[in-house]
């Protein structure tokens, strides 16, 4: 007889984990199934350990901007260590145990769904009531003539790496590509990045693209946009790059970063009727995929951030505990955690004059505008966009590339969500001296868009 639940999670990553504590909180019998690592990629092979790389290379090249400091030494084999202890070395031991001491029953191995109610992990057959997908994604690797061959890194051989190549070759100027490009750069290894697109961070405003363009330049990383790997040999441990400008690269390794794919394959989504789109599972409001199914996380192809993923496992958990919810994903925080720091939230330009939105903005130098910056660090960096809808009356996008842009982006966050009038956001009064305060300055500073 199958083992019975009232819900089976397929992936335990941070969208599934936060389903399986909701529910297993509402005396729900839970199956969380993990290929893997209990956590998922995020964990152990992304945003920690990335996160963890990038600050102490952060942190000394703040205190050289600092009026009286110098650089400190950098060690990398200290860094590493403790980058080692923040994924648990691999372990997951502890998660395991904390799950079921909250009452989740887990199960490693390949998780298939085998029928409406029906679910596979190994030879073990499980029945249920309601299934949650929570697969997560996978690195998408271009189809570039030699790579296979040659060999590459992707996210976590960057971020589980022991020793630092001499040089490396990055392949996308996405947040991935920006931040271990960086991260890599100011350990001193030799940095070339190639970005198919003619800026960098694509997906928000041209200027950001400019403004982090020039900070890695001055980290001494070879920018190389609007180009495309064409073809990639290995002759003597050297990977060699040719591009379709005509220049050759050359890197001891070679990273992709060129995104990230829906993992939809081999789960049985067939089996309960269930067609993935290019972007993955389609979901409705409520994260429901099908009849008696959900899908979180990245799988969905939504947004392919950990806290997305986080949210969608709270909507899925509430809507299985019948409250009404709904989600909604127009004003989603999005960081990379470069230095600067680059944040954005709410639309576009672009995307807002899509829909016919008559828009007002502004651009300021934060040195310019407030004293945070001049007290921060030297010869201060940062700027602040904003975008109003001119008939409305409100915020509908911000972006920033400053020191610390990914903590005060959210007061950004919260003016979009709930739509606060211009007018309140102009009798607020921020903390002096902070960079909050540049908000007021960028909303007396809307103009129409041109």
């Amino acid at each position: 007889m199958p083992s019975q639940y009232d819900v089976i999670i397929i992936g335990s990553g941070p969208a599934g984990g936060a389903a399986a504590s909701r529910l297993a909180a509402q005396h729900l019998r839970v199956a969380l199934i993990e290929r893997e690592l209990v956590g998922g990629e995020c964990a152990y092979w992304a945003c920690v350990p990335s996160k963890t790389l990038l600050r102490p290379t952060a942190a000394r090249a703040e205190a050289g901007r600092v009026a009286g400091l110098d650089r400190p030494r950098q060690d990398w084999a200290r860094v590493a260590a403790y980058r080692d202890y923040m994924i648990r070395y691999l372990d997951d031991t502890t998660q395991i145990e904390d799950y079921r001491d909250e009452g989740v029953e887990v199960y490693k191995g390949d998780g298939r769904i085998t029928g409406p109610r029906e679910v596979q992990v190994g030879d073990r057959a499980l029945s249920t009531e309601r299934i949650i997908i929570a697969t997560g994604s996978d690195p998408a690797i271009p189809p570039i003539d030699g790579l296979a061959e040659a060999g590459y890194w992707t996210n976590r051989q960057a971020t589980t790496l022991k020793q630092l190549p001499e040089s490396i070759v990055v392949l996308g100027g996405g947040p991935v590509g920006v931040e271990l490009g960086q991260f890599l750069a100011r350990f001193d290894v030799k940095v070339a990045l190639v970005q198919g697109e003619d800026r960098l961070i694509p997906r928000e405003e041209p200027a950001v693209g400019e403004l982090v363009a020039a900070a890695l330049e001055a980290d001494g990383i070879d920018l190389h946009l609007a180009a495309k790997a064409e073809s990639v040999t290995r002759r003597e441990g050297v990977c060699h790059v040719k591009l379709s400008t005509g220049r050759e690269l050359q890197g001891a390794e070679l990273l992709v970063a060129t995104g990230r794919r829906a993992r939809v394959h081999d789960i049985g989504l067939e089996s309960v009727g269930i067609e993935p789109s290019a972007r993955g599972v389609e979901v409705d409001e409520r994260c429901r995929a099908a009849d008696g199914v959900w899908a979180i996380g990245d799988v969905t192809g939504v947004m392919q951030f950990t806290h997305v993923g986080m949210y969608q496992g709270r909507i899925a958990a509430q809507d299985i505990a019948g409250e009404d919810v709904r989600a909604s994903y127009h004003a989603i925080p999005r960081v990379v955690f470069s230095d600067p720091e680059i944040a954005a939230v709410g639309m576009t330009a672009a995307q807002a004059r899509e829909k016919g939105i008559e828009l007002a903005s502004s651009r300021i130098r934060l040195r310019e505008a407030i004293t945070r910056p001049w007290t921060y660090e030297q010869d201060p960096r940062g700027e602040l966009g904003l975008l109003a809808d001119r008939q409305r009356q409100v915020l509908v996008g911000a972006w920033a590339v400053a020191p610390l842009a990914g903590e005060w982006i959210h007061q950004a966050a919260l003016a979009i969500k709930t739509e606060v009038p211009l007018a309140v956001l102009r009798d607020t009064v921020a903390q002096f001296p902070t960079f909050s305060e540049a908000y007021l300055k960028g909303v007396e500073a809307l103009e129409p868009a041109q």
